[in-house]
Order: structure tokens, then C-alpha cells, then sequence
């Protein structure tokens, strides 16, 4: 009774559409999840992602799940995750897309999952990592660690998201460190984040893992911007 009343008063919607969710429904209604617009990457060794970061980092695998268009599903998940505190989305994502991941990095033996970090002042702000939920899913699907301690944000910047390549890579040039101690030496990290665009973000903090002695660096991403 107590569940049928809170429902009522609190009604469950879809995090894509807004529409009444289903019983056998959470968090994304059965429509829009067949209409999220998945990448396959992670079948693909030339995928979109591995082609932007080339010359510019050494991968051994690199993928995101969604593509990410301007008003549409996608962002709308995001959104809610990210500003309206909506964690479960990540939880939902991460377990999905660690679920396709799984027999892809089966024999990458990925040692440690690393999210890109907020700077205290950001996390005080939001009171959490957007892509924390999605980590630990990951984490369990693959069967893997996830450690919040490796990599920090040194410098406090304001949002990337207006700004371009240049912009962006001359902001997070010097913004992360890594805490290296010599059980995190001869690793393999997977690094993940929330959306790709220019990639700046990313391959600063991959530059700063790979300061780790025998460091082997993957990457992972819930959404790429698409035109």
C-alpha cells in the first residue's frame, strides 16, 4: 500500500521522454530505449573515438555507447543525470554498456576504473561526480576495481562547453596530477567521463595517467557529440 501511495504522489517518468513509466519499466521507458542511438563502437577497432584521439594518445581500446544530439534523448539523460541529480541513469548506462564491453576487454585485463575528476569546489557545488554511478557499474560488469584517488583535478575551471579545441587544451594543459604510489605501476587504466567532444579533457588526464610508470590507458565514454 505504502508503494502504490508513494507512486501515486511521486509518479515514476521516463528519463528520455517524461512519460509515465510502466511497473516492469525503470528509469527509460521501452520505447525510448529502442530508440537511443547506440554506436556499436565497441565492436569497432577504427570507431570515431579511437580515430580522434590518434597522435595524441596510445590506446588500447577506446569507445563511447551513445551518440549525443543536441535536443534529443540523449541529452535529456544526460541533463538529469548530470544537473538534476538523476544517478540511477548512470547506473543504468553503466550496466548496459558493461555488458557489450565485457567479451570486447576480456583479454585487455583492465586493473583499475579512473573517472575524470571534479575540483573540490565543483564537487561542493554539485555534491557528486556525474559519472560515478556509471564507473561502479562498469566496474561490477567487468569485474574490475574503481578508484577515485588516482587522478586529481589540481585547478578550478570554469565549463569547457563553449569553448574550442584550442581553448580547451591550453585550459586543462597543467589542471591533472596523478597520485602515483608503486602499486599503481605497469596498470592498465580505463578512463571514463560523461560526453566526448573535442577530447581535451580526456587526453589530459590520460596524459597525466600515463606519467605512471608501465601505464596502459583505456577509454570509455557514456555519449559522443554528434552532428
Amino acid at each position: 500500500m505504502l508503494k502504490i501511495l508513494i507512486n501515486l504522489l511521486f509518479p515514476k517518468v521516463c528519463c528520455g521522454c517524461k512519460s509515465l513509466l510502466l511497473q516492469h519499466e525503470y528509469v527509460i521507458c521501452t520505447v525510448c530505449r529502442h530508440e537511443l542511438p547506440l554506436t556499436e563502437f565497441y565492436n569497432n577497432p577504427e570507431n570515431e573515438v579511437v580515430k580522434k584521439f590518434y597522435g595524441r594518445l596510445p590506446l588500447e581500446h577506446a569507445s563511447s555507447f551513445l551518440y549525443f544530439h543536441k535536443k534529443g534523448i540523449v541529452q535529456e539523460m544526460i541533463h538529469s543525470l548530470k544537473y538534476r541529480g538523476h544517478e540511477e541513469i548512470g547506473t543504468v548506462i553503466g550496466l548496459w554498456y558493461g555488458e557489450d564491453l565485457t567479451s570486447v576487454l576480456r583479454n585487455a585485463q583492465i586493473d583499475l576504473i579512473v573517472p575524470v575528476p571534479l575540483h573540490k569546489k565543483r564537487m561542493r557545488q554539485r555534491g557528486f561526480n556525474q559519472v560515478t554511478t556509471f564507473g561502479k557499474a562498469l566496474a561490477q560488469k567487468l569485474q574490475v576495481d574503481y578508484n577515485t584517488g588516482i587522478l586529481i583535478r589540481k585547478v578550478y575551471s570554469e565549463t569547457q562547453s563553449k569553448k574550442n579545441l584550442v581553448q580547451r587544451a591550453y585550459n586543462t594543459e597543467h589542471v591533472f596530477d596523478v597520485i602515483d604510489t608503486e602499486h599503481h605501476h605497469n596498470r592498465h587504466f580505463l578512463l571514463i567521463d560523461d560526453v566526448l567532444t573535442t577530447g581535451a579533457t580526456l587526453e589530459a588526464c590520460g596524459r597525466a595517467i600515463l606519467k605512471i610508470p608501465g601505464a596502459k590507458l583505456s577509454i570509455v565514454t557514456m555519449a559522443i557529440t554528434h552532428s
